[in-house]
């Protein structure tokens, strides 16, 4: 194991480690280590400070590097300070050391998803000021709570304050994924997260008898139309190689409740989904389709949602979008493949582009496996320095983003 600050170690791996070992998983999360870490960033590297606490104990941290032209709309780069909980039994190393082994991997919650672009940020800023660039576009870099459990509580509240405003955010980029291959993804949309809840009422009794209209029977019912949906678009997505898995919209039956004792039939039980609706889908049509459900299987089936998503934003990916030209014409010129997606799951992204700001979702990590949320989530440092590298070409090509006719 290289140890922190050993003797050639790259200073930007070294920090990342630093930024692992800071224990922001929920649900009690390190915030307070987190934003003192950030606020001695920025002081090392000469950029604004603010911190806005969005709810209680929730601070979004936003550091400012000052553009040549304020009139012009701003580059914000987002990333959130929450990891995921880990089962430590099941990691080679402590999830929370920052272990490097002799092949350079970093092992650590976060290490995908997503202190390395944190950092990432960070460096590339730091060397691109290192070396007397100054842009036209102000740029700032933003460090939320909360996104691993919904962002309600970060990012959710963070656009409808004022001084999310006052940062006139043009265009923004957020996290993505690993891609095995040698190309780079990026994300222009994502689907709209659905949690719902069915309930079903029957008659109860005793376990020994034949009753009809039981809470059970009907609660089958929809169970299986959903099911059968599932399956209809997992096939569907397994016919057509184009598509991809951010394309289909899927379901998981996640919770089952009911049921007081062996013998006695309930007169309630439920049924707990988690879907993800593909961003081209009618929702009131959908929203339709679930009543029917219901009502197909009785009297005394109802649904209500724990979370309803009905904002899906897509963020122009041709070449007619300045901010898509700059970010994908800088990726040309250093030869990166990237292959625009759906993102499959939800980020803070969708709550920048319902309010008006685009937003692409890029992690530059390829030949790298998807390891977030996962046991031994790692990334090798050759990897993450090279997304240094990436964000380095990156952030001067959309801070020089020409006058758009709405700034003019």
């Amino acid at each position: 194991m290289a140890s922190e600050g050993s003797e050639g170690e790259h200073p930007s791996v070294t920090l990342f480690r630093q930024y692992l070992r800071i224990r922001t998983l929920q649900p009690e999360p390190d915030y307070g280590a987190a934003v003192a870490f950030f606020e001695e960033r920025a002081l090392q590297l000469g950029l604004g400070c603010q911190k806005v606490e969005v709810a209680p104990g929730r601070v979004v941290t936003v550091l400012t590097w000052p553009g040549t032209n304020p009139k012009l709309s701003s580059v914000l780069l987002n990333s959130h300070t929450d990891v995921v909980p880990v089962f430590q039994e099941y990691w080679s190393h402590d999830p929370f050391e920052a272990f490097k082994d002799a092949d350079g991997y970093i092992y650590g919650r976060g290490a995908q998803d997503m202190k390395c672009v944190s950092i990432q940020y960070l460096e590339a800023v730091r060397r691109l000021k290192a070396e007397g660039h100054r842009f036209p576009r102000t740029i700032h870099l933003t460090f939320v709570p909360d996104e691993e459990i919904g962002g309600h509580q970060g990012m959710e509240l963070f656009v409808k304050r004022p001084e999310f405003q006052a940062l006139r955010a043009g265009f923004a980029l957020d996290e993505g994924l690993a891609n095995p291959t040698d190309a780079f993804t990026v994300f222009y949309s994502e689907r709209s997260p659905w949690w719902v809840r069915v309930t079903s009422t029957g008659k109860p009794g005793h376990g020994s008898r034949f009753i009809e209209d039981t809470a059970a029977e009907k609660l089958h019912k929809v169970v299986s139309s959903i099911l059968a949906f599932r399956e209809k678009e997992r096939q569907r997505l397994q016919s057509d190689p184009q598509l991809k898995e951010g394309a289909v919209t899927s379901v998981n039956l996640t919770i089952l409740e009911g049921g007081v004792a062996y013998n006695v039939v309930p007169a309630t039980m439920s049924a707990s989904f988690d879907f993800r609706v593909a961003p081209d889908v009618d929702l009131k049509a959908f929203e339709g389709q679930l009543q029917d459900w219901c009502q197909e299987a009785g009297e005394g089936v109802t649904f209500e949602f724990a979370q309803k998503w009905t904002e899906p934003q897509v963020t122009p990916t041709d070449d007619s979008d300045p901010w898509w030209a700059a970010f994908s014409g800088a990726c040309r010129d250093m030869n990166l493949t990237l292959e625009p997606e759906i993102f499959p799951a939800a980020t803070d992204s969708r709550y920048l582009r319902a309010v008006g700001v685009p937003a692409l979702g890029f992690s530059p990590m390829n030949r790298t496996p998807i390891l977030l949320h996962d046991h031994d989530e790692r990334l090798h440092e050759s990897v993450f320095l090279r997304g240094i590298d990436i964000y380095t070409r990156l952030l001067p090509a959309l801070a020089s983003v020409p006058v758009l006719p709405s700034e003019s």
